[in-house]
């Protein structure tokens, strides 16, 4: 075996064998193929909020109506719908570039999508209005909420910045428009002037939102903010009458001025506010808390109330006997004759501080009875005091019984 390996002729018949014997096992096909054809399976999806383009002279032509997506089923071989599903390379649109103006209804088309697949659109036409495109210039208007404004401060007159704007739209839109605002948005309160942008709003007569082009969108809304405040002095008014033997040396409060708030106006006719004190109720020194009154169209006041400290005198008391009653008002022709007291004498019981009514005497008194409009007969009259302002009195009799005679002289 070793002398034929070596031998070349051996080796060459060997190979040669070989190569027929692998020649005879491969199978020989014929030249045909052994792909088979099978039939793909069809499928449908339904795609929603598919936008809408349409093809028209924007520069001239305004399109209303159309809407903005459109729901679209896909039907065809499932590889070719997957990939539109996925892709979603196709584009549905209404050709409107041979439209005249006015009313009319189209068709909404489907370009890009293979030939193997169909769409079905819904609404698969729509009414839509052309209209010619008008731009015209408004005056733009600040509006904000006055509850932004903080109490005690008040807002002046809005200024805008541009005060107009450009707005382009059907003509018919254009002519519906009543209100061109820039409503200033905000939740914290005021207290100084502000400067914001604001959102152009078009509006009808009936606040209904307009579909138009706003050229500038936004604007400049400054709104001046001032304090509406107003330090005046409380005012200490005495209310009632006081006991008999009182008398109030002082009144003093512990804030003896305020600050109010309100409208311009109202504050410049406003020069004080007040508090009461019932000086029938005050028999010893004594400290009160006291609401501060403030009068109409004043909203606020700081602060809301405040202490009042009543410091009262001591009083002497004295008495003043023998005053005689005097009569006033008696007409000519009559006479009177004092009944009750019979000796037609009063007196008087004083109280004042003691400088006051040291010395006081009958002569410092008027006592009398007014007898204006009355006839003869009996009556009861009261008795009237006068005397100096710094005492107060009380007579031993209220009212005085007398007779009234025509006179026989």
């Amino acid at each position: 075996m070793d002398k034929l390996m070596d031998n070349p002729w051996f080796i060459k018949i060997m190979a040669l064998l070989l190569a027929v014997l692998l020649y005879s096992v491969v199978p020989n096909s014929g030249g045909k193929t052994n792909e088979i054809n099978v039939p793909g399976e069809n499928t449908s999806v339904t795609l929603e909020e598919i936008p809408v383009k349409a093809y028209y002279d924007t520069e001239n032509l305004v399109v209303s109506g159309l809407p903005d997506v459109v729901e679209v089923t896909i039907e065809g071989p499932m590889p070719h719908v997957q990939s539109a599903k996925a892709l979603k390379n196709f584009e549905v649109f209404v050709d409107l570039t041979n439209a005249k103006i006015g009313t009319q209804k189209v068709e909404f088309e489907v370009s890009g999508l293979s030939e193997k697949l169909k769409a079905t659109i819904k609404p698969a036409s729509v009414s839509v209005s052309i209209q010619e495109k008008v731009t015209t210039e408004f005056k733009v208007e600040a509006e904000f909420d006055n509850d932004l404004i903080k109490e005690g401060y008040s807002a002046g007159q809005p200024t805008v910045k541009p005060n107009k704007v450009k707005i382009t739209g059907a003509k018919d839109v254009i002519d519906r428009i009543t209100y061109v605002k820039a409503v200033l948005e905000g939740r914290n309160l005021l207290d100084s002037t502000v400067t914001k942008g604001a959102h152009v709003q078009v509006l009808d007569k009936e606040l209904n939102k307009l579909d138009v082009i706003v050229e500038p969108e936004t604007v400049e809304v400054t709104i001046p903010v001032k304090s509406n405040n107003k330090t005046v002095p409380i005012n200490i008014i005495e209310k009632g009458t006081l006991p008999a033997g009182v008398t109030i040396e002082s009144i003093v409060l512990d804030v003896k001025e305020a600050v109010i708030s309100g409208d311009d106006v109202i504050l410049k006719d406003t020069n004080n506010v007040r508090v009461e004190v019932d000086v029938s109720k005050i028999s010893e020194n004594t400290t009160l808390t006291l609401p501060v009154i403030i009068s109409n169209g004043i909203t606020k006041v700081t602060p809301e109330t405040v202490e009042a400290t009543v410091v009262v005198k001591s009083e002497e008391e004295k008495t003043v006997s023998g005053l005689p009653i005097n009569i006033k008002g008696l007409s000519e022709q009559y006479e009177v004759v004092i009944n009750d007291p019979a000796n037609r004498l009063v007196n008087l019981l004083v109280w004042g501080s003691g400088n006051a009514i040291t010395g006081l005497g009958p002569n410092d008194f008027n006592i009398y009875v007014d007898l204006t409009g009355l006839t003869d007969g009996v009556h009861n009259v009261t008795i009237q005091v006068n005397g100096p302002p710094n005492v107060t009195w009380k007579p031993d009799k209220s009212s005085a019984n007398i007779t009234i005679m025509r006179d026989n002289a």
